[in-house]
């Protein structure tokens, strides 16, 4: 090689390789993104870029009191009452009273199983909460993704399709043969939480408005 290719190649050299790390970089975080939410299909004329900053403001959210209100309709029954949801990280404490005809419910979950407690009853334990909801009160209460449904967030345990409303949040969300629809939101902290939601499958409509959000920040 002459001398000038040498010198050429020398001053050159860096610059490929800049550029192909560049490459490897950014093919990298594409394919990071994609695998983190394959599972979330967004309706046409939703914006994915305004939906991921919603989702990353709201998915660290995993402690908070939640005060509202439950209407239920089922085949069963129908009724309303009152709603107290403590919730931190994976433990969750949700008390009803009034919607499911029998009294005061506390359920009670964390990895360890789940505990039920209906006023009058035995307490009763189980693996699944929604199972077990559906043997005792006729219903499904499908506990697991409400975790994620209160916060407007898809659960990331199934397929989901997705249509955002015009502040790029979820105004309907199906998933795990649920339809949740969300009519309102409210400013909490830097936050848009849900307000008032409903949900309807398996026979069953449930409609919850949260009159207090209060996230938690654990020790």
């Amino acid at each position: 090689m002459s001398p000038l290719l040498a010198n050429v190649w020398k001053a050159t050299e860096p610059m490929r390789l800049l550029r192909n790390l560049s490459l490897l970089i950014i093919i990298t975080t594409l394919a990071a993104c994609s695998n983190l939410h394959q599972r979330e299909t967004l309706e046409l004329g939703g914006d994915s870029q305004a939906w991921q900053l919603h989702r990353q403001s709201v998915v660290s959210l995993d402690a908070w009191l939640i005060h509202g209100k439950l209407g239920v309709r089922s085949p069963q029954e129908s009724g309303s009452g009152t709603l107290y949801w403590e919730q931190q990280q994976e433990r969750y404490d949700i008390r009803l009273s009034g919607p499911l005809g029998r009294g005061a419910t506390q359920l009670q979950g964390d990895s360890n199983g789940i505990v039920l407690d209906i006023a009058g009853q035995p307490t009763m334990r189980a693996a699944s909460a929604e199972q077990l909801l559906e043997q005792q009160i006729g219903w499904r209460l499908p506990v697991e993704h409400l975790l994620w449904w209160v916060r407007g967030l898809p659960a990331p345990d199934s397929p989901s399709r997705l249509q955002l409303d015009t502040d790029s949040r979820l105004a309907r969300l199906n998933q795990s043969g649920w339809t949740i629809e969300y009519s309102r939101y409210q400013t909490v902290g830097n936050m848009q939480l849900p307000q008032r939601m409903q949900l309807s499958g398996h026979d069953v409509l449930l409609t919850l408005v949260v009159t207090s959000w209060e996230p938690r920040t654990l020790p």
